[in-house]
């Protein structure tokens, strides 16, 4: 039940974004109708509101950043910002070793033949489960000591190097589910 409350509270941390993605491609749409119909931006209200599109859109379209971030940051013990940096090395693992070229690569097939989904693998769930990931091995491998040869990627920095590796397994079981 504490794991549900505190996931709860880390996804609240990439949705506080959203409000302010609505009104500002609300604003902007209501001052360039022509944005979403496709037409021609023309006049200075217009420049502005294909503007705030623009601006709101960059949020929602990479709401899967935020969440990997957001829940990484979230879920750790003290909130730490290498936390961050963890879920987003995950969700690049994930994404990158899940593109179309990638799986069409593995499997021998051409691009045009690989499942559609993993054309949409950069997704909010990637990004929650990217979040969790690299909180789970920061949490684990933030006070790991190394040999002195290797003690630079002691401690924190070595959280990011987990996180690839589990990124890798990971990627490799969502590949045949």
């Amino acid at each position: 039940m504490k794991f549900v409350q505190k996931l709860g509270k880390a996804l609240m941390l990439p949705v506080a974004c959203l409000p302010i993605c609505g009104i500002l491609m609300g604003l902007g749409y209501a001052m360039c109708p022509s944005t979403m119909q496709g037409g021609d931006v023309t006049g200075v209200v217009e420049q502005i509101g294909f503007f705030l599109v623009k601006a709101g859109g960059a949020l929602i379209d990479n709401m899967s950043w935020l969440f990997a971030i957001g829940v990484a940051v979230g879920m750790a013990d003290d909130n730490d910002g290498t936390a961050g940096l963890a879920g987003l090395v995950s969700w690049l693992m994930i994404t990158n070793l899940l593109a179309t070229g990638t799986v069409a690569t593995l499997t021998g097939v051409g691009a045009d033949a690989v499942n559609p989904a993993f054309a949409k693998i950069g997704n909010q769930f990637i990004g929650i489960l990217a979040g969790l990931i690299g909180s789970t091995c920061y949490n684990k491998f933030k006070g790991t000591k190394l040999p002195d040869a290797l003690s630079f990627f002691s401690g924190k920095r070595c959280v990011a190097i987990v996180t690839a590796v589990v990124s890798i397994v990971v990627s490799a079981i969502l590949f045949f589910v």
